[in-house]
């Protein structure tokens, strides 16, 4: 079985045990939970088999000598009793459960130690198993409404990524004649290692938990944050330990709409925006506004009554918002549009949400603490993440003028 089939299998059965749970059916939940153990199962000993051909392939033996196991890449590895072991060791249902009684009663277990490492295990926190940490990243993509939009990188901290914002120009010369050297000049941007942290709360009524509901209740909690946390600043982070927001820029001159004071969301908005909007970046440029500001011109009407704003249903009932024929990306990260503001607000704006690049370190670990006010067990996890527009030229920003 293909792993991108396996795990897209494995989703559909996730979410329908997820969705019986939170129906009050226990039973038909635990009977999908079966299912999604014995899929493991199946995917795991597919998995075994096929290393072990490989490994016949490459004519390459794993032999225990004097007590000392062999990793081969691609090949299965014997610990000190000929026994096989899972290479990568998180996934297993022993290593989850010792996390799990970790997090919870902070009590590590030999499974948690790297026996063969210098550094005192308890001077560090332990590695979130992998299971769990694909299912996070699996969840931050299907529920983020701006995340899943982005380009997403992995690069190191302090990389350079050249930019450039002039381009040479080509002109007609006569026979014999040479046309004027011209230079290319090139800017960079780099990315931080900004800390994205989030502590969890857990009471004592978790140790009565089964291992997929703990792995649920921590994947819930974490993405949560995450998610508001990194959308957030993708649209208005001041760069400042955090990433720097689309709204952080500096609009390219001739690419701002204004409402007036005493003025009103109206259709030549729309229309000034579009037409100050680059023939270069029509595609993939999407409408960012909150849902009540859509709303604002959802309600516009031409002179024959029809609506400025399409929205149309799919054939799965979802939602379609658009403006002119251009998406509309609604979300919670910006201030709706008032007829009274204090100061300056960008009520809406136009991007190509490509030209914003993430960039993630998912490497994540935890560390567990009590709280001495409430006896609260708390973990907290941490990650690094950075972002940065790398081209601004489809930025068109509606602001809402306070004088």
């Amino acid at each position: 079985m293909e792993k991108e089939k396996y795990l897209e299998m494995r989703n559909g059965l996730y979410n329908e045990a997820e969705k019986l749970i939170n129906e009050g059916k226990i039973e038909e939940g635990q009977a999908k939970m079966q299912e999604i153990t014995d899929l493991d199962n199946k995917f795991d000993n597919e998995a075994t088999a096929l290393a072990n051909l490989n490994a016949l392939k490459d004519n390459v033996k794993v032999t225990d000598i004097q007590n000392k196991s062999i990793n081969v890449p691609g090949a299965q590895v014997l610990d000190s009793t000929n026994n096989v072991t899972e290479e990568n060791f998180t996934n297993s249902i022993d290593y989850r459960k010792a996390f799990m009684n970790y997090v919870i009663t902070g009590k590590k277990s030999a499974t948690l130690q790297n026996v063969d490492a210098n550094t005192k295990t308890s001077d560090v926190g332990v590695a979130i198993p992998e299971t769990v940490l694909q299912r996070i990243i699996e969840k931050m993509e299907a529920t983020g409404m701006i995340l899943p939009l982005v380009t997403r990188t992995s690069y190191k901290g302090g990389v350079k990524i050249p930019t450039s914002s002039a381009k040479p120009s080509a002109s007609w010369v006569a026979e014999g004649a040479g046309s004027t050297k011209q230079k290319k000049s090139l800017s960079y941007i780099s990315f931080a290692y900004n800390k994205l942290r989030c502590a969890i709360s857990v009471s004592l009524e978790v140790d009565t938990m089964a291992l997929p509901f703990f792995e649920t209740t921590f994947i819930n909690n974490v993405t949560e944050a995450m998610i508001k946390a990194i959308e957030q600043s993708i649209i208005s982070g001041d760069g400042s330990g955090q990433c720097t927001g689309i709204l952080s820029e500096t609009v390219v001159t001739g690419q701002n709409v204004d409402i007036a004071k005493t003025g009103k969301p109206a259709y030549k908005d729309l229309i000034d925006a579009e037409a100050a909007l680059p023939q270069a970046y029509e595609n993939g440029a999407v409408w960012f506004m909150t849902k009540k500001t859509f709303m604002q011109y959802a309600g516009l009407t031409d002179t024959t009554g029809q609506p400025i704003g399409r929205v149309n249903y799919g054939i799965g009932g979802k939602i379609e918002r658009m403006l002119l024929g251009r998406t509309v990306v609604c979300n919670d990260y910006m201030s709706n549009y008032a007829d009274t503001v204090s100061s300056d607000t960008v009520v809406a704006f136009l991007f190509k949400p490509t030209d914003y690049i993430l960039n993630t370190n998912l490497n994540m670990t935890i560390k567990r603490y009590e709280d001495n006010d409430t006896d609260d067990l708390v973990t907290k996890a941490i990650m690094l993440v950075d972002g940065k527009v790398v081209d601004k030229n489809s930025l068109v920003t509606i602001t809402k003028k306070s004088a």
